[in-house]
């Protein structure tokens, strides 16, 4: 049973599960949902606790071992499985549904993995698998629902904010969730605990208080781009490149949307409908809103003029041509975001 990770409690509560597998690429909100797991099985006297670490070498037979014997005292155990990456071996799918076919109910299996991708929930090993386990997909907070997710954290600590200063928060710690907690807990400094005091958040205090601890990612550029809002790429841009992130593999995310998107704007030019098009491509939900914005602005030929000027900016980038590629790679994302620069002009002439 595939879940989202706010109905994770609610299955707690209901019939045991002999497997439980989060999926997702948010530290933060992974940590919480397996502490949330721990937590209510320890109540149902799982006391035991095995921690496999797997990787490529990952010998399956030591979690068929671990799963087919109770401790010398009897106890419930939780077996946790941490993914290095979501794609399974053969070795791997086996062993899973050989549990599965013979599972415990003095036993749990606890799964932490990358994002699974949209095709491995079509494939008929997940499927078995999934028939017979809860799958929880926990999306990162994206910009525009982070306001609501930090007034909600900061509510549970008596603390109020206004938006002045909920703004300036979001703007500090976007796409860093581990360390707005920090942040948070450096806020409840500012209340009395002996008396628990509550404290209203200004812009002010933000400012004093809150360090900045932005971390973005290539896709989190790329999403700007498509939604028009260049000023956000661009800003994603500096910080990127603040952390040395190669531009190489911000060039590699934007010319897989670009040509993700090819096919998708050929069929809008036939007459299909946005949403279609969008369903059939099977778009993440928390991608629709960019890839939707994109259709509706971009036309086929322009994903070719932009292609041509993202192949500048790799040669740039290899020494082919003197020009910077952090400079190239700007003019792109600004020409995706509607912006048009001379590069465009240049290619479209």
């Amino acid at each position: 049973m595939k879940i989202k990770s706010e109905q994770l409690a609610r299955n707690l509560k209901g019939k045991h599960s002999p497997l439980i597998w989060l999926s997702g690429d948010e530290p933060l909100l992974m940590q919480e949902a397996a502490d949330l797991v721990r937590s209510h099985y320890r109540a149902q006297d799982f006391l035991e606790r095995e921690i496999f670490n797997v990787d490529r070498s990952f010998n399956w037979e030591l979690f068929l071992q671990a799963g087919g014997n109770l401790s010398l005292f009897g106890e419930r155990k939780i077996i946790e499985l941490r993914l290095s990456s979501a794609k399974l071996d053969d070795a791997g799918k086996k062993a899973l549904q050989a549990y599965l076919d013979d599972s415990n109910p003095d036993f749990l299996v606890l799964i932490s993995s990358p994002r699974l991708e949209g095709s491995t929930f079509n494939t008929k090993w997940f499927k078995a698998i999934e028939a017979k386990s809860i799958v929880v997909q926990i999306w990162p907070v994206n910009r525009e629902g982070l306001a609501e997710w930090l007034q909600g954290r900061l509510l549970r600590e008596h603390i109020s904010a206004d938006g002045e200063a909920l703004q300036l928060l979001v703007d500090r710690v976007e796409g860093n969730l581990l360390a707005a907690m920090q942040e948070i807990e450096k806020l409840k400094l500012l209340a009395n605990p002996e008396t628990d005091t509550d404290i209203h958040l200004d812009a002010q205090t933000v400012m004093s208080v809150v360090a900045d601890n932005t971390r973005f990612t290539a896709f989190q550029a790329v999403d700007a781009a498509l939604l028009g809002d260049a000023a956000r790429a661009q800003k994603i841009l500096n910080g990127l490149r603040a952390e040395d992130v190669a531009p190489q593999a911000i060039l590699a995310a934007l010319t897989r949307e670009l040509r993700s998107l090819l096919p998708m704007l050929q069929k809008k030019e036939q007459g299909q409908g946005i949403n279609a098009i969008i369903q059939a491509h099977r778009v993440w939900f928390n991608r629709k809103q960019a890839v939707g914005s994109a259709l509706k602005r971009l036309h086929s030929r322009d994903i070719w003029s932009l292609l041509e000027q993202a192949r500048i900016v790799d040669q740039s980038g290899k020494g082919l041509i003197a020009r910077n590629i952090w400079d190239e790679l700007s003019m792109l994302f600004l020409a995706l975001a509607g912006k048009q620069t001379a590069t465009m002009g240049r290619l479209q002439a």
